[in-house]
């Protein structure tokens, strides 16, 4: 057994002689789905970094763009619930990114509790900019174009398990 840790130490620990071989499988790093998920999401996003540093815009603004550039004129909700994120995530972001030209939030005639988040000239100028990435980037993802659209809808299955819990 582990020695125990008191209270008053900064960090005191024992690891029992042969603890490494006694680790469950499901505890292993190599069995997680969890973990390559992490992984390849932080490799594909630092891939964009090169990118958006020159523009000044973070990848997560990016996200926020091709959905107002798809729709423009969409309530924080509706911009929460397309990127899957939160109000408490999406509120700064949107505030930064009106801080700099990109955009504008009013809030609705009808239920002032409502914020519509539009797109500025600026905004919508940036899209030119950005429109070769996503070719760029897909350049660096070793999958032809079957095993991508295969990744995108199991990635998409794992998503829709989650959400419907």
């Amino acid at each position: 057994m582990a020695k125990s840790v008191s209270m008053k130490t900064d960090i005191e620990t024992t690891i029992p002689a042969g603890a490494s071989s006694d680790t469950p499988e499901q505890l292993k790093l190599g069995n997680q789905l969890c973990f390559p998920l992490y992984a390849c999401a932080r490799k594909v996003i630092s891939l964009y970094a090169p990118y958006f540093k020159p523009l000044g815009i973070t990848y997560t603004q990016y996200l926020v763009f091709m959905v107002l550039w798809e729709e423009d004129g969409l309530t924080v909700s509706e911009l929460c619930d397309r990127l899957l994120l939160d109000s408490g995530t999406v509120t700064p972001l949107l505030k930064k990114m009106e801080s700099a030209g990109y955009l504008t939030r009013t809030r609705s005639r009808e239920d002032e509790r409502v914020v519509i988040v539009s797109l500025t000239e600026k905004g919508y100028a940036l899209r030119d900019e950005v429109a070769k990435i996503p070719e760029k980037i897909g350049a660096c993802v070793d999958l032809d174009p079957e095993e991508a659209k295969m990744l995108y809808g199991l990635l998409y299955k794992v998503i829709g398990g989650i959400e419907s819990r």
